[in-house]
């Protein structure tokens, strides 16, 4: 799993003019798992199951 910047750098990840994140591949919108023992959080694609990191 590679972190959000990597994703946007490679063109896995795109935004939209509303700072959306999109996955690339499909044209979905990624969703957001959070998980409160973690310091990151997981974006992840609802079609193609990819994930990304975002630390902070």
């Amino acid at each position: 799993m590679e972190s959000v910047r990597k994703g946007l750098r490679s063109g896995d990840i795109e935004k939209d003019t509303y700072e959306r994140l999109t996955c690339a591949a499909c044209g979905e919108q990624l969703g957001t798992e959070n998980d409160p023992d973690e310091l990151n959080t997981i974006r992840f694609c609802p079609s193609c199951d990819r994930e990304w990191k975002k630390v902070g």
